[in-house]
């Protein structure tokens, strides 16, 4: 039985210079949270505006028992500022969603709805994109079909905030550079279950857009490192070995082939002087591959012993006690 005092859901929100949207937000989370009937926190998160968002942040807070702040010192980006909201909320279930009105509150419940079914994260699904062809909707199309691919989760949207978490899953996701729109990968070497929901997706009315061109760069990256760490991080000379192997074993043939030449069949080192090279070049290579694997394994027990560093700083919070949300 859960105790009185326990919150049920928490809703994480990033703000960035997002004052015209604060308070229209802030009305259709509570009016669909009230009709949930569950108690509830909503932890804003002002990731170093320079505009006047966390003026309103402040004023919502002194009105509303269930707006809680985390003002960070600088802009540290979307990530680390869903990283600090996750590892202040305090509800069994954590709504992650963006501060830019293009994630409507109503679609909540059936988030909600589709994870009494027994799954660990439901994803928003924006099954028709009205925003920006060329600078959102085909690079999302080209990474969502990338990540299905190397990740194995069976969903169609990673890129999107919007998404319901249990809490002990977001909880073991370590979040730094831009990895927040793979979490449902990085979660996938948990056994979790996954799924996703249609959502709205709604066209930004007003303030300025924080993406472009240069998130594509980022962005491939991002999947790579993904990659790597879903399949490899506990065991990362598994992959630089295999590579180091490759090419050491295709090094060990040339050179082979022409020891065995110069012995049986008279053929002339000289002429190929540039094949020996290349068959030494091949046999270092690998062997630097699997040094590399070697320290990787290394730093990887490093990483996974002392992994305790955050990727923000906090300037202020500001809480209320449980015992006032609940109430």
């Amino acid at each position: 039985m859960k105790e009185k005092s326990q919150i049920e859901i928490s809703i994480v929100v990033p703000f960035y210079n997002e004052e015209e949207n604060i308070k229209e937000l802030y009305n259709r989370l509570t009016q669909t949270l009230k009709n949930l009937k569950k108690s509830y926190e909503l932890i804003f998160i002002d990731d170093g505006s320079t505009d006047r968002t966390y003026q309103i942040l402040n004023e919502l807070y002194k009105k509303d028992k269930h707006v809680n702040i985390v003002k960070l010192k600088k802009n540290f980006g979307q990530t680390a500022a869903l990283a600090a909201g996750f590892d202040h909320a305090n509800g069994e279930i954590i709504i992650s969603m963006d501060g830019d009105l293009q994630h409507d509150p109503a679609d909540i419940p059936k988030l909600l709805d589709k994870m009494k079914e027994g799954y660990d994260i439901v994803s928003g699904w924006r099954k028709k994109r009205v925003d920006n062809l060329i600078f959102r909707r085909i690079p999302s199309f080209i990474a969502n079909r990338i990540m299905k691919f190397l990740s194995g989760v069976n969903i169609h949207d990673f890129g999107t905030t919007f998404k319901v978490y249990k809490k002990e899953v977001i909880r073991n996701i370590h979040l730094y550079g831009e990895l927040h729109r793979f979490i449902p990968a990085l979660a996938s070497r948990m056994g979790v279950r996954i799924t996703e929901v249609p959502i709205k997706n709604i066209v930004r009315q007003r303030g300025k857009s924080k993406y472009g061109l240069s998130r594509v760069r980022r962005v491939l990256f991002d999947l790579l490192t993904v990659k790597f760490i879903i399949s490899f991080i506990d065991r990362p000379l598994q992959f630089f070995g295999l590579i180091g192997l490759g090419f050491g074993g295709v090094g060990f043939i040339i050179a082979l082939i022409l020891t065995i030449g110069f012995y049986f069949f008279g053929l002339s080192i000289r002429e190929n002087l540039g094949n020996l090279l290349m068959s030494i070049f091949l046999m270092i290579l690998g062997a630097q591959f699997i040094m590399t694997g070697l320290l990787a394994e290394i730093i990887s027990r490093v990483y996974f012993a002392t992994h305790k560093t955050k990727i923000y700083f906090v300037e202020e919070t500001k809480f209320h006690t449980r015992e006032e949300i609940t109430s």
